[in-house]
């Protein structure tokens, strides 16, 4: 009886080990990637002078497809609405930039 406990008590340890070791391991590698992004976007908020939160990378976003909005519209040969979406995504920019 004690070397049934004894075996299946031994494949469980080697069992948690491997798991243990997976777990481990995804840690590792996320926990980098998830620095590497940390890194990226304190980086980016510092060049372009803004503070690194959520609602600032939103708006940045946001201005940035507005942006691409009056180059669609540019091309389109829309004057009118080019000028319109570069003025509200320059607006825009420019208060998220300051």
């Amino acid at each position: 009886m004690q070397t049934e406990n004894s075996f299946f008590g031994s494949v469980g340890a080697i069992l948690g080990e491997v798991i243990r070791a997976i777990v481990s391991g995804i840690r590792y590698v996320f926990g980098g990637f998830g620095s590497a992004i940390g890194d990226f976007f304190s980086g980016l908020a510092g060049a372009l002078g803004m503070s690194p939160s959520v609602f600032n990378f939103a708006l940045l976003i946001l201005g940035l497809l507005l942006f691409w909005a009056a180059i669609k519209a540019f091309i389109g040969r829309s004057i009118v609405s080019g000028l319109f979406w570069l003025l509200l995504a320059m607006l825009l920019l420019s208060g998220l930039i300051g």
